[in-house]
């Protein structure tokens, strides 16, 4: 069960980074090169994937420094999208209305954004993937997770504000908002242009960290369940010297290649189709959750005594929280598939559950290759060493 988490958990940030690339190149073009084509942007995507693939295979003390220094820049750019739109909405008047009354009177459509919020807040138990390079991991993982996790509602709430408070909420697109939102805010002002290119290349580097960040997990996940050969070999290829998952990095980067080329075939006729096929990764990665949450059950009632562990206090405490995290990633998933008060979309249900289907399968096959390689080997690989303590 763990190689099949891991597999989802793998394969979701395959395709999940062309769609951040995608957007990258978007707000790029928008920025600083408008006569940037489709292909172009393609293009850069794919050069953007195998370089996030050579960082992943440096050691840990090194790829560190682009999340490390990609956090400051979120920070950024976010308290600049936000005190930025709400100064502007206080100078020339709210773009849309942010009132409390405002938004309960539209309270029940809110339902239909608990997939994207519950999306957006998963990962940050990633880091526990690289708990044996940290130092006292079980006093210093569960305290960043938590300073983490309440910093980022504060960031995604005052960020949103700002936006909002800038830009009428039509003129609000998933691909282009940060250039919009920053030649709103600073197009009239002296040196407006050039501020507004230098916040957007901010957040194009947090994009490029942020990948750089969810690969290094997941890809050094993956690298573990090659080792004890429940996946194929070819994701337990490691540096010699450092441990860097170099296999699991390299096939990344290849998937994520391959969906890019895939898009740029088929966005001159068949956008709306690849966009509808390439949700089902959304659903995708909201399943492991459910497999990590039941193990975790019932790692804690059979080895309760285990040293090196992360606990929760109490006796009842800990199921309480995790059947409350089930219940909500249950219904996220199905509120994925059908938007409250509209019809049920039998053709979207259709595409979106054969794309997960496709996926359970090919991870079973894998699954079931790496237990005939597994028994035909005997005992499970040692693993290689841990990359250098960083500081």
């Amino acid at each position: 069960m763990g190689a099949r988490i891991t597999w989802l958990y793998w394969i979701n940030i395959a395709l999940w980074m062309p769609a951040v690339f995608i957007m990258f190149g978007a707000i790029f073009a928008a920025l600083f090169q408008p006569d940037l084509g489709l292909w172009g942007q393609i293009g850069l995507g794919i050069a953007l994937c195998w370089l996030t693939a050579w960082i992943n295979c440096l050691p840990l003390r090194l790829s560190k420094w682009i999340p490390n220094l990609g956090t400051p820049l979120k920070f950024a750019v976010i308290l600049t999208l936000g005190a930025g739109g709400l100064l502007y909405g206080l100078e020339h008047g709210f773009a849309n209305d942010l009132s409390l009354s405002a938004t309960l009177k539209r309270l029940d459509e809110g339902l239909a954004y608990i997939p994207v919020i519950v999306y957006g807040c998963l990962g940050v138990e990633l880091i526990s993937a690289e708990s044996g390079a940290i130092r006292n991991p079980e006093r210093n993982i569960p305290r960043a997770m938590l300073i983490a996790g309440l910093l980022t509602a504060v960031c995604y709430i005052f960020g949103t504000l700002g936006v909002l408070a800038a830009v009428p909420a039509e003129r609000i697109d998933t691909v282009d908002i940060i250039a919009v939102s920053l030649r709103e805010l600073f197009g009239s002002a002296p040196q407006g242009e050039t501020l507004a290119l230098l916040v957007g290349g901010a957040a194009l580097l947090t994009f490029f960290s942020t990948m750089v960040t969810w690969t290094l997990g997941g890809n050094c996940a993956m690298a573990e369940a090659g080792a004890a050969r429940e996946m194929p070999a070819a994701f337990a290829k490691k540096h010699h010297r450092h441990g860097a998952p170099v296999g699991a990095a390299l096939l990344t980067a290849g998937v994520s290649s391959a969906t890019l080329l895939l898009y740029g075939l088929m966005a001159g006729s068949a956008e709306e189709l690849f966009w509808t096929l390439f949700s089902f990764s959304a659903i995708i990665f909201l399943l492991p959750y459910i497999g990590m949450h039941l193990a975790y059950l019932k790692l804690r009632r059979r080895d309760v005594q285990r040293a090196g562990s992360f606990r929760i206090p109490g006796r009842r405490l800990h199921r309480l929280l995790s059947i409350n995290c089930i219940l909500i990633l249950v219904a996220a998933i199905g509120l994925f598939f059908w938007v409250p008060g509209e019809p049920l979309d039998l053709f979207f249900l259709v595409q979106v559950g054969c794309g997960v289907v496709v996926t359970l399968l090919l991870g079973e096959y894998l699954v079931q290759l790496g237990e005939r390689h597994r028994k035909t080997a005997g005992r499970p690989v040692e693993k290689l060493p841990a990359d250098e303590m960083p500081s």
